[in-house]
């Protein structure tokens, strides 16, 4: 089932700090993992431009991204650059076909460029993307957490449709949820989830589901948004507008992760990680 039909909107406009000094003057979701080219080579890739290609490869053809000041590296990294492109064909033609292949992705997308002035949260990074998204559903995916494989994406999407949803979750138990969003849910059906409640940053957490940064949401959730007051880290927070979904009686839904492997670089330590797994992952084929 394609995603084709939804926007996806990928906020990037944090930060960083928890990756300082790295972080300085590169975006967190500049920072590389390991990947493949199409011919087999190792090489390493923006986890950012990992996340856009599974978007586009699953049917993603318009997509939003949220920025901040100091965010200009991911601009310039999603305009092609052709003088580059034919100096690495000397070289490299590996890694020149591989980036050809990517600003193809590029040239044949609608992608929007919106500015985040202030870092006033996700939920608000979410919300200012309304005049774009209109009456249509869209996708949400953070540009600091890549999953493999994608098929969690086909079953988000297909329980949205099928269960006519206002909000789909992507769910997975975690040791220490205190740092998320966590869920308290009972389940619907096989694999499927109805979500209960969602706390961001709990100090007892209820469950050890945590939410990660993947979601699909009707235009609803921008209602919900602008009644949501500030809440943890005085920022609007997304997991706090869809609590105001859920107390609104909306359908949200949520499935788990299983077997799929999690990248996230949101500390140094899920970073030392995330380089660990991606380079088993990448060796796995």
């Amino acid at each position: 089932m394609s995603i084709s039909e939804f926007k996806a909107v990928l906020p990037v406009a944090g930060l960083g700090t928890r990756m300082l000094p790295a972080t300085k003057e590169q975006p967190k979701e500049m920072l590389p993992v390991f990947a493949k080219t199409r011919n087999g080579e190792l090489c390493v890739k923006p986890l950012l431009q990992l996340i856009f290609e599974q978007l586009y490869e699953n049917g993603a053809r318009e997509f939003i991204f949220v920025v901040g000041r100091g965010k200009r590296t991911v601009e310039d990294h999603f305009t092609p650059d052709y003088t580059y492109l034919e100096m690495l064909r000397g070289s490299k033609p590996s890694l020149a076909d591989d980036l050809e292949r990517f600003y193809n992705m590029i040239n044949t997308s609608m992608i929007t460029w919106i500015n985040q002035p202030q870092p006033l949260g996700f939920g608000h990074a979410v919300l200012i993307t309304q005049p774009l998204i209109g009456d249509d559903s869209f996708i949400v995916h953070a540009g600091d957490t890549y999953i493999m494989p994608d098929s969690f994406m086909q079953r988000m999407v297909r329980i949205f449709k099928e269960e006519k949803a206002d909000a789909v979750l992507l769910l997975q138990e975690v040791e220490n949820p205190r740092q998320y969003g966590v869920a308290e849910v009972s389940e619907y059906d096989e694999r499927v989830y109805h979500v209960k409640e969602v706390v961001e940053k709990p100090q007892e957490p209820r469950s050890n589901l945590a939410i990660m940064p993947v979601y699909v949401f009707r235009h609803e959730l921008f209602n919900a948004l602008r009644e949501t007051p500030k809440g943890v880290g005085g920022e609007i927070q997304l997991t706090d507008g869809i609590q105001r979904l859920i107390q609104q009686g909306r359908r949200v839904y949520a499935i788990k992760l299983e077997n799929e492997v999690r990248l996230d670089i949101g500390t140094p330590t899920q970073y030392w990680y995330a380089l660990v797994n991606s380079y088993r992952w990448v060796n796995m084929g």
